[in-house]
């Protein structure tokens, strides 16, 4: 059984698509995953899985939620290792790496994709896009921001969530040990 980090987007997000996390936990055992546990409400699960392909979790995920709470949500699971990774990939250096936004992407945007996406800018907001990975950074703080991750989501053909520096921690200490 291999360790999975499982990102859901849009959960739990002004009173929209509720799902209280000890039912989450409870439905993913239930639906044959293991040792899972999740962290703050905002869809961070971390679980042990005789699946070894991502796109088989992805998809036993999105279709337990959708059966259990009636509604869709985009899954990403992404191994310890690859998120480590992307973390680690981060090209903003100390407190502007603290103050930074991950966006997890499902796969890896086309170059030609990516070039198009660093067309778009705004004013004292950067990114930049290394694999699977979106880094970004705004000085006025990810709510103010003009970032739109809808727009990078259809821009890179990928699907994406958005997780803070403190939250990428804290989901790498957890399956440290796993």
């Amino acid at each position: 059984m291999k360790t999975h980090i499982v990102l859901l987007r849009g959960i739990n997000v002004g009173g929209h698509k509720k799902v209280p996390m000890a039912d989450l936990r409870e439905l993913l055992s239930n639906s044959g995953f293991s040792e899972v546990q999740t962290y703050i409400q905002s869809g961070n699960v971390i679980l042990k899985s005789s699946l070894t392909n991502k796109d088989d979790i992805e998809l036993t995920i999105q279709k337990s939620i959708q059966n259990h709470f009636g509604f869709e949500v985009p899954v990403i699971a992404k191994t310890r290792l690859e998120l480590l990774r992307i973390f680690e990939d981060c090209p903003f250096m100390d407190t502007k790496k603290e103050q930074s936004y991950f966006v997890i992407l499902s796969g890896i945007p086309k170059q030609e994709l990516i070039v198009k996406a660093s067309e778009k800018t705004f004013e004292n907001e950067e990114f930049k896009i290394i694999n699977d990975g979106l880094y970004f950074h705004s000085s006025a703080g990810y709510g103010k921001s003009k970032f739109n991750m809808n727009w990078f989501e259809k821009t890179l053909n990928v699907k994406a969530t958005t997780r803070n520096y403190k939250t990428m921690v804290k989901l790498l200490a957890m399956s440290e040990d796993s």
